[in-house]
């Protein structure tokens, strides 16, 4: 990451950012699917969930989806559908973005795609391509310059 820092980056655009999410979504479901069999394995035995249990099944399906992202975010600014987009997450600065940061965007992401991606929307007409999620937590999604091979 260190090699663009202080660099000027173009902000990402909305049809990348879409890209990106279909591409780590594809992931993020098989990662769901890994995660879910030892709970259901061991809590079950095979049985159908019982409706007690399902909302502590979701919220550690939620827990394991920002574990996903924030690893991601926060080790490198880049998930593997943001490698394949050329994009990144880092701070206005340039540098990676915390904890924290990682924590604020992944819930505000979330109000935003259940807002009909109204926080999403909102990139199109920020001046500087930013949606909810990027100006809570203070990050920015960048595009990074093609690389010489």
């Amino acid at each position: 990451m260190t090699e663009t820092i202080g660099q000027e980056l173009p902000h990402c655009s909305l049809t990348r950012r879409l890209a990106a999410i279909f591409y780590d979504t594809l992931l993020l479901i098989a990662v769901l699917v890994a995660a879910s069999f030892p709970p259901v394995l061991l809590f079950t035995s095979g049985e159908q969930t019982p409706p007690a249990w399902a909302p502590l099944f979701r919220s550690y399906l939620l827990t394991v989806s920002f574990l996903f992202y924030g690893w991601f975010w926060t080790h490198g600014g880049q998930t593997l559908g943001m490698r394949v987009w050329r994009v990144r997450v880092q701070t206005r600065k340039g540098h990676g973005i915390t904890w924290w940061q990682a924590l604020l965007r992944f819930i505000v992401a979330i109000v935003s795609w259940a807002c009909l991606g109204l926080g999403f929307l909102w990139s199109l007409f920020d001046k500087e391509k930013m949606t909810w999620h990027d100006r809570y937590s203070e990050s920015v999604l960048v595009v990074l310059p093609k690389t010489k091979k």
